[in-house]
């Protein structure tokens, strides 16, 4: 059963479409991963799927309308988005970044979340009372994730996320989101252009070029397709 169903038959910014008949699927608990060059559409799919667009079709989640909501309900609704660049708050602290996410929260049930998010990656634990200014790309990565699932999203969005990153960090990064997901039973879309570490963790994916799709199937027929290969694998 789908989670997302999108048919976008535009969207973009002001005058400028950017998005061309666009459909999208994300199963329950399912992981969908977004691949295409600099320019192709990426970012403006996730920003479309959380209401910062202009867009005409059909965005539903578990058969909820979200075209026409604020980007507010539509998070409300259950979907969280990392957006590319992290976009944390450099001047609060990792514990304070925390409970931003956790806003719609009662404030005792957002601290204890925080409280748990930490305890499960010590290593923003130790950090918890430093600005997240101080960290590491892979810690600053890593407390956007934990910030969007503290509203215990039903639907995590991730832009670019290795974006930046030293290969080790980004294997361990999506080590973490494949144990994430499994754990939480979060569905997933992300938007990648590390075609192998999105590949390796997605069970679908889709190309965009110019702003449509080009090509969709299983993550793993997509991974040995030799157009897929020469153009995202380097191989």
């Amino acid at each position: 059963m789908s989670l997302l169903t999108a048919q976008i038959a535009s969207a973009g910014y002001g005058r400028a479409t950017v998005l061309h008949d666009v459909d999208l699927e994300v199963p329950a608990e399912g992981r969908l991963a977004v691949l295409g060059a600099n320019g192709a559409g990426k970012t403006t799919v996730l920003r479309t799927l959380s209401g910062l667009t202009r867009v005409e079709g059909s965005i539903r989640l578990d058969g909820r309308e979200l075209v026409g909501l604020s980007p507010y309900r539509i998070a409300a609704a259950g979907v969280a988005h990392v957006p590319q660049g992290r976009g944390t708050f450099g001047d609060l602290t990792v514990r304070e970044n925390l409970l931003v996410g956790g806003a719609t929260r009662p404030s005792r049930a957002a601290r204890a979340e925080a409280d748990r998010w930490m305890e499960r990656f010590p290593r923003l634990g130790e950090r918890a009372t430093r600005p997240a200014s101080g960290l590491s790309g892979g810690e600053q990565q890593l407390l956007a994730i934990a910030r969007a699932l503290m509203s215990a999203p039903r639907l995590l969005l991730l832009d670019e996320p290795s974006l930046g990153l030293a290969p080790k960090i980004t294997a361990e990064l999506f080590a973490t989101l494949d144990a994430l997901c499994r754990e939480t039973g979060t569905a997933m879309l992300l938007v990648e252009q590390n075609a192998q570490a999105a590949l390796g963790i997605a069970e679908h994916a889709v190309v965009i070029e110019s702003g449509q799709i080009t090509l969709r199937g299983p993550a793993a027929e997509l991974r040995d397709d030799d157009e897929v290969r020469r153009a995202y694998l380097g191989v």
